[in-house]
């Protein structure tokens, strides 16, 4: 099947969503006045509250919700098939990110540009509100976290991206100037800050930045993640006009430029898709579609961080309550259409089904962990009962314990008192072997993996009269 068909039906659905769907949530649900004082004129103080003209806004939105997560969530989601992830995003971001990000950013805009935070207190009431700002900060921590973490990572991995990534702060303080300060012609502005962006591309492969081992007393990473978070500082500390929104607007331009090629490239090749519409020759331990699918594609489909964004910044900017859904609708159009191209890409990119299946196995395996063990360690102690009376009293309550089905948590009362630890919690298997011996170990990686936390096995141990200084009991015996 030819992958056009996928770029044709999903731009229609997505199209047809902003100019129809869009359409009557604006005029029929939201019904937006074009006469309303949004809060950006209202409480102008040029800092937070800035009118701000739609296409600028709409960069600012649309490249605040599409991070790495419309790429990566769809090219791991086709691992089930390209059907599944490819309705997912059209009829996701139709029907529900669109509406989402639209009836946020009118609700903001409505609401004298408050957060959802904010506005959920008047039905939740204040204790309600303030938990729920308690988890908006802590998810929004571990974002920064998180990202800081991966852009450390790319900073250190590839050398050349260290000058454009730091130089787009200052083409941005630049591009800031020039839309609001010399007022001058936003085309003209945008090609200025694009060209720029793509010069600094070829200036960063030119003169790649390898930190020494020692900056400032830090490691490269250290010195990464300290100066991100200092920056983050200080862009949240300066109006919106001067940093937030142009860098926004620029990387969105730039983004859509990279959306246009990658579409072009697929017009022109017309490849084939190389993965199946639904795989069922998913790699061992892959999780069921369902409910893994919907978190898998989060952005791209639909994401509460939206809400986040439209009401957190872009509602302080609207300069018309109609722009709304321009911004809003067509900043998730925007989002869906980078995870229509990372589906096409991820599934289309391959010459045959066996070199598409090849790349996905290997994928599972580098995200591979070791097993784990978890098992309750009945002791029982010869020395005192002697080697015959230990062991027909383990075998006695081995069978006692399979007869009754008694659950992973009873075993720790059972047995006479052990020298060290009587349950195991996900232990490695070199723990295991280390501690308790190769027997056990072996036995331990023939178990079947139950379908439920307790218990996955039970082990009773038969203690020799002269034990090693350190406890490792020799027989073992075991379900």
């Amino acid at each position: 099947m030819s992958s056009l068909w996928l770029l044709f039906i999903g731009l229609a659905m997505l199209a047809g969503g902003y100019l129809l769907y869009a359409k009557f949530l604006g005029e029929r649900i939201y019904r937006l006045d074009p006469a309303y004082a949004t809060p950006a004129h209202e409480m102008n103080d040029g800092v937070d509250f800035v009118p701000t003209n739609k296409f600028v806004l709409w960069g600012h939105h649309f490249t605040s919700v599409a991070g790495a997560a419309p790429i990566v969530g769809p090219a791991v989601a086709v691992i089930w098939g390209w059907l599944p992830a490819f309705l997912w995003v059209t009829l996701g971001t139709v029907f529900f990110a669109g509406m989402h990000d639209m009836g946020a950013l009118w609700a903001s805009t409505r609401n004298r540009g408050r957060s959802m935070g904010m506005l959920s207190g008047r039905y939740i009431g204040a204790r309600g509100r303030n938990l729920f700002l308690v988890v908006i900060f802590l998810l929004l921590l571990m974002v920064v976290a998180a990202f800081a973490v991966v852009i450390k990572n790319l900073l250190i991995s590839t050398p050349s991206a260290v000058i454009p990534a730091w130089g787009a702060i200052v083409v941005a303080l630049v591009v800031g100037q020039m839309i609001y300060r010399w007022r001058m012609n936003l085309l003209l502005t945008t090609v200025i800050g694009v060209t720029a962006l793509y010069s600094l591309i070829l200036l960063g492969d030119a003169y790649p930045v390898e930190l020494p081992a020692s900056t400032l007393g830090m490691s490269p990473a250290t010195f990464w993640i300290v100066a991100l978070f200092v920056y983050a500082g200080i862009a949240s500390l300066l109006p919106v006009w001067v940093l937030l929104q142009p860098r926004d607007y620029i990387n969105g331009v730039q983004l859509f430029i990279g959306l246009g090629l990658l579409y072009g490239a697929t017009l022109l090749s017309a490849p084939d898709l190389a993965a199946p519409a639904l795989n069922d020759n998913v790699p061992e331990g892959t999780p069921s579609l369902v409910p893994l699918l919907f978190v898998t594609i989060a952005c791209g489909a639909i994401s509460g961080f939206h809400g986040m964004v439209s009401s957190g910044t872009s509602s302080k900017q609207l300069d018309k309550e109609t722009d709304a859904r321009f911004v809003g609708y067509f900043g998730a159009v925007g989002e869906g259409l980078l995870a229509l191209g990372a589906i096409i890409a991820a599934t289309a990119g391959y010459a045959t089904l066996a070199d598409w299946e090849a790349v996905y196995t290997e994928f599972n395996a580098d995200y591979w962990e070791p097993p784990v063990y978890t098992f309750a360690h009945v002791f029982f102690n010869a020395e005192r009962r002697g080697d015959e009376e230990a062991r027909e009293g383990a075998i006695q309550l081995l069978t006692e314990l399979n007869e009754r089905g008694v659950p992973f948590s009873g075993a720790p009362g059972l047995g006479d008192r052990p020298l060290y630890f009587q349950n195991y919690i996900e232990r490695t298997r070199d723990f295991v072997e280390s501690n308790l011996g190769p027997d056990l170990t072996s036995t331990l990686d023939r178990v079947e993996p139950s379908s439920s936390t307790w218990p996955l096995t039970r082990a009773v141990a038969v203690k020799p009269r002269d034990p090693p200084p350190t406890p490792n009991p020799p027989t073992w015996l075991t379900r």
